[in-house]
């Protein structure tokens, strides 16, 4: 298992769009175009967990991290999971939607100082925003 050691790094030019919505924002917000996927980290017993449900294909995965992964990073790699799984399938869709639970993990995708791992995931949105309109919002 690799580390997650924070080293300083920035980056600026993020071609994805993140959406923090309050409560009654979300609650009058327009149907989602295309692809959604929803993303959630947990703590099990056993070892944390990231799990992903594309909504369109009703796709569903759960993938067991260990017990020496945080949550934090259960989240950022159920996202990065997502990023590279439309990727990986050429999705035809334009528009691509993120859904998270965690405003810690959306926030670490916005231009910040970012750990090896955020880093990844922030280059993988990146790559899938180049050929479709790509955004990530917190469900509150």
């Amino acid at each position: 298992m690799g580390v997650d050691v924070m080293r300083p790094a920035f980056n600026f030019e993020l071609k994805y769009r993140v959406t923090m919505l309050t409560r009654e924002e979300w609650s009058r917000a327009p149907v989602v175009k295309g692809l959604v996927c929803f993303t959630v980290g947990s703590r099990m017993k056993e070892g944390n967990r990231a799990r992903v449900y594309e909504k369109s294909v009703g796709r569903r995965l759960s993938i067991s991290l260990g017990r020496y992964y945080t949550v934090f990073q259960a989240e950022i790699y159920a996202v990065l999971d997502c990023a590279n799984e439309i990727q990986l399938h050429g999705r035809p869709e334009k528009h691509m939607n993120i859904r998270s639970d965690s405003q810690v993990a959306l926030k670490a995708l916005q231009p910040t100082r970012t750990s090896p791992l955020v880093q990844q995931c922030q280059k993988a949105l990146n790559d899938v925003s180049t050929q479709h309109a790509m955004g990530l919002c917190w469900v509150p």
